[in-house]
Protein backbone atom coordinates (compact mmCIF):
# COMPACT_ATOMS: atom_id res chain seq x y z
CA UNK A 1 0.00 0.00 0.00
CA UNK A 2 2.79 2.23 0.97
CA UNK A 3 4.30 1.85 -2.64
CA UNK A 4 1.28 2.39 -4.53
CA UNK A 5 1.15 5.78 -2.34
CA UNK A 6 4.08 6.94 -3.58
CA UNK A 7 3.88 5.95 -7.32
CA UNK A 8 0.76 7.83 -7.41
CA UNK A 9 2.24 11.01 -5.94
CA UNK A 10 4.72 10.33 -8.29
CA UNK A 11 2.56 9.76 -11.33
CA UNK A 12 0.27 12.83 -10.51
CA UNK A 13 3.64 15.03 -10.20
CA UNK A 14 5.22 13.80 -13.04
CA UNK A 15 1.50 15.04 -14.85
CA UNK A 16 1.82 18.22 -13.29
CA UNK A 17 5.37 19.24 -14.35
CA UNK A 18 3.76 19.04 -17.85
CA UNK A 19 0.97 21.43 -17.84
CA UNK A 20 1.59 25.11 -19.50
CA UNK A 21 -0.70 27.86 -20.57
CA UNK A 22 1.62 30.43 -20.89
CA UNK A 23 5.13 30.85 -21.72
CA UNK A 24 7.40 33.61 -21.33
CA UNK A 25 10.21 35.10 -23.77
CA UNK A 26 13.28 36.30 -22.10
CA UNK A 27 17.15 36.45 -22.53
CA UNK A 28 18.87 39.41 -24.66
CA UNK A 29 15.43 40.66 -25.61
CA UNK A 30 14.57 44.43 -24.34
CA UNK A 31 11.37 43.86 -22.61
CA UNK A 32 10.39 40.04 -21.81
CA UNK A 33 7.40 38.77 -22.76
CA UNK A 34 4.67 36.76 -20.79
CA UNK A 35 2.33 34.34 -23.73
CA UNK A 36 -0.83 32.65 -22.84
CA UNK A 37 -3.39 30.97 -24.62
CA UNK A 38 -5.47 34.07 -25.01
CA UNK A 39 -2.59 36.38 -26.48
CA UNK A 40 -1.72 33.76 -28.49
CA UNK A 41 -5.39 33.83 -30.23
CA UNK A 42 -4.60 37.69 -31.41
CA UNK A 43 -2.19 35.66 -34.18
CA UNK A 44 -3.10 33.94 -37.28
CA UNK A 45 -4.13 30.38 -36.49
CA UNK A 46 -2.66 27.42 -38.56
CA UNK A 47 -4.48 24.22 -38.74
CA UNK A 48 -3.33 20.46 -39.53
CA UNK A 49 -4.95 17.56 -39.67
CA UNK A 50 -2.17 15.45 -37.97
CA UNK A 51 1.47 14.85 -37.74
CA UNK A 52 3.11 11.59 -36.78
CA UNK A 53 5.66 11.86 -34.12
CA UNK A 54 8.96 10.04 -35.27
CA UNK A 55 12.32 9.14 -32.67
CA UNK A 56 15.83 9.73 -33.51
CA UNK A 57 15.83 6.43 -35.64
CA UNK A 58 12.54 7.87 -37.84
CA UNK A 59 10.88 5.29 -35.85
CA UNK A 60 7.00 5.91 -35.16
CA UNK A 61 6.16 7.01 -31.69
CA UNK A 62 2.79 8.49 -31.89
CA UNK A 63 0.73 10.87 -33.38
CA UNK A 64 -1.52 14.43 -32.85
CA UNK A 65 -4.45 15.10 -34.81
CA UNK A 66 -6.52 18.54 -34.89
CA UNK A 67 -3.46 20.22 -34.70
CA UNK A 68 -3.70 24.65 -33.79
CA UNK A 69 -1.54 26.50 -33.88
CA UNK A 70 0.50 29.89 -34.61
CA UNK A 71 4.37 30.24 -36.09
CA UNK A 72 6.82 30.61 -33.95
CA UNK A 73 8.37 33.78 -35.98
CA UNK A 74 4.91 35.25 -35.61
CA UNK A 75 5.47 35.28 -31.71
CA UNK A 76 8.69 36.06 -31.45
CA UNK A 77 8.26 39.44 -33.89
CA UNK A 78 6.92 40.54 -30.67
CA UNK A 79 9.67 41.73 -29.52
CA UNK A 80 12.80 43.60 -29.60
CA UNK A 81 16.43 41.70 -29.67
CA UNK A 82 18.93 44.07 -28.09
CA UNK A 83 21.28 44.07 -31.02
CA UNK A 84 21.21 47.32 -33.07
CA UNK A 85 23.09 45.54 -35.78
CA UNK A 86 20.88 43.33 -38.25
CA UNK A 87 24.58 41.47 -38.75
CA UNK A 88 24.99 41.06 -36.01
CA UNK A 89 21.35 38.71 -35.76
CA UNK A 90 22.92 35.76 -37.18
CA UNK A 91 24.92 35.51 -34.08
CA UNK A 92 21.96 34.57 -32.00
CA UNK A 93 20.17 31.56 -31.04
CA UNK A 94 16.07 30.95 -29.77
CA UNK A 95 16.29 27.77 -26.77
CA UNK A 96 12.51 26.90 -26.07
CA UNK A 97 11.80 24.76 -22.55
CA UNK A 98 9.73 22.55 -21.42
CA UNK A 99 8.12 22.27 -17.86
CA UNK A 100 9.97 19.01 -17.59
CA UNK A 101 13.32 20.91 -18.55
CA UNK A 102 13.53 19.32 -21.91
CA UNK A 103 15.21 22.15 -24.35
CA UNK A 104 15.20 22.40 -28.15
CA UNK A 105 17.61 24.95 -29.62
CA UNK A 106 16.64 27.08 -33.14
CA UNK A 107 19.11 29.47 -35.03
CA UNK A 108 17.63 32.58 -35.60
CA UNK A 109 18.34 32.46 -39.03
CA UNK A 110 16.77 28.86 -39.10
CA UNK A 111 13.50 30.68 -38.11
CA UNK A 112 13.50 34.45 -39.88
CA UNK A 113 15.70 33.41 -42.90
CA UNK A 114 14.77 29.71 -44.05
CA UNK A 115 11.56 28.18 -44.90
CA UNK A 116 12.03 25.76 -41.25
CA UNK A 117 10.75 29.15 -40.00
CA UNK A 118 7.01 28.78 -41.89
CA UNK A 119 6.95 25.69 -39.97
CA UNK A 120 7.77 26.07 -36.63
CA UNK A 121 4.52 26.00 -34.40
CA UNK A 122 3.19 27.24 -30.98
CA UNK A 123 0.77 24.62 -30.63
CA UNK A 124 -2.77 25.80 -28.78
CA UNK A 125 -4.67 22.94 -28.76
CA UNK A 126 -3.83 19.22 -30.58
CA UNK A 127 -5.50 15.89 -29.70
CA UNK A 128 -2.95 13.10 -29.08
CA UNK A 129 -2.82 9.60 -29.79
CA UNK A 130 -2.51 7.88 -27.85
CA UNK A 131 -4.37 10.30 -25.04
CA UNK A 132 -1.30 11.62 -23.37
CA UNK A 133 -1.82 14.13 -20.23
CA UNK A 134 -0.11 17.11 -22.90
CA UNK A 135 -3.60 17.24 -24.44
CA UNK A 136 -4.56 20.73 -24.23
CA UNK A 137 -1.53 22.34 -23.29
CA UNK A 138 1.13 24.78 -25.26
CA UNK A 139 3.38 22.94 -27.21
CA UNK A 140 5.74 23.79 -29.82
CA UNK A 141 6.83 21.36 -32.72
CA UNK A 142 8.12 21.42 -36.17
CA UNK A 143 5.99 19.43 -38.75
CA UNK A 144 8.81 19.59 -41.71
CA UNK A 145 11.45 18.05 -39.43
CA UNK A 146 12.13 14.51 -40.40
CA UNK A 147 12.18 13.58 -36.46
CA UNK A 148 9.72 15.36 -35.49
CA UNK A 149 9.61 14.10 -31.99
CA UNK A 150 13.45 15.40 -31.43
CA UNK A 151 12.05 19.25 -30.87
CA UNK A 152 8.32 17.78 -30.28
CA UNK A 153 8.52 20.49 -27.08
CA UNK A 154 5.42 19.49 -24.34
CA UNK A 155 4.53 21.93 -21.73
CA UNK A 156 6.25 25.07 -23.48
CA UNK A 157 7.00 26.84 -20.56
CA UNK A 158 10.06 29.27 -21.55
CA UNK A 159 11.87 30.70 -24.55
CA UNK A 160 15.04 32.16 -24.46
CA UNK A 161 16.82 34.24 -26.68
CA UNK A 162 20.63 34.43 -26.36
CA UNK A 163 23.86 35.52 -28.38
CA UNK A 164 26.79 33.11 -28.92
CA UNK A 165 30.15 34.06 -27.19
Amino acid sequence: MKYLIIAILFLSLKVQAQESKQFTIEGKVLKPLDVNLESLKAYKTISLDSTVIYNHLQQRKSSIKNIKGVLLKDVLSKVQIAEESPKKLSEYYIVCTATDNYKVVYSWNEIFNSDTGNHVLVLTSFDADPVKTEKGNIALITPSDKATGRRFVKGLSKITILQVN
